[in-house]
């Protein structure tokens, strides 16, 4: 419990430190804060292992694309994920609901980097131009896009069936799927403690090619990574 505590001081604090210090990027070039966010990535695992001992063993970086467009589609059980993604990928490019870009500084710095907002669970005007928005940000940027398929942070034996707007994303974009699988929800949780000499494994699945139908990509994308999980439970 005691450590729990100690990484919760030493976690937050310096994410509050690397955003205060960050601030006069604002009037920077965007690459500038989005180096502040690797760090905060960097921080996440540098205080997992200092505080909790654990490991972070990171497969399938062979998988990895290059040399062509693609968006990352991860499980999502932790908030270690939204961090440490961004120090393996070039800067992914997040989809999140519009509250968080309300949040004092850090929702500022959301801005800055060109995260994209959507209100779940609503039509709104913003919402019928979303799929649009996309293609032309990613069109324009070397940076991949990231969408978390399960909506929001679940628990690490749930096994929701995937939204269907990330196969909206898929046929809109029509580039390939890069699936990522972490078992980040048995070391920290969304709610409880977290645990200790444990190991977050990220696994870095085979690529989707584009070309599929919404259908078969779908449930091609929730068998892989439901599938990989299984085996890092």
């Amino acid at each position: 419990m005691i450590r729990n505590h100690l990484f919760s001081i030493l976690f937050f604090s310096g994410i509050i430190f690397i955003s205060l210090i960050f601030l006069p990027a604002f009037f920077l070039p965007r690459k500038v804060v989005l180096f502040g966010g690797k760090l905060m990535g960097y921080w996440s695992s540098f205080c997992l292992k200092i505080v909790l001992s654990v490991k972070i063993l990171v497969k399938g970086k062979e998988n990895i694309i290059n040399n062509e467009k693609f968006f990352i589609a991860a499980s999502h059980q932790s908030m270690f994920e939204t961090f440490y993604l961004q120090t393996i990928f070039n800067s992914p490019i997040f989809i999140l609901k519009k509250e968080l870009l309300l949040v004092p500084i850090f929702g500022w710095y959301l801005k800055k980097i060109g995260s994209i907002s959507i209100k779940r669970n609503k039509v709104t005007k913003d919402n019928l131009g979303f799929f649009e928005d996309i293609s032309q940000i990613i069109n324009n940027s070397n940076r991949p896009l990231i969408i978390f398929p399960q909506g929001t942070r679940v628990a690490p034996d749930e096994r929701p069936p995937f939204k269907k707007g990330a196969s909206r994303i898929y046929e809109e974009l029509n580039i390939a799927c890069q699936p990522v699988a972490i078992n980040s929800g048995y070391i920290w949780p969304k709610k409880g403690f977290k645990k200790i000499n444990k190991t977050i494994t990220i696994s870095i699945l085979k690529p989707i090619s584009s070309g599929l139908s919404k259908e078969e990509f779908i449930k091609l994308l929730e068998k892989n990574i439901y599938s990989e999980l299984d085996l890092l439970n």
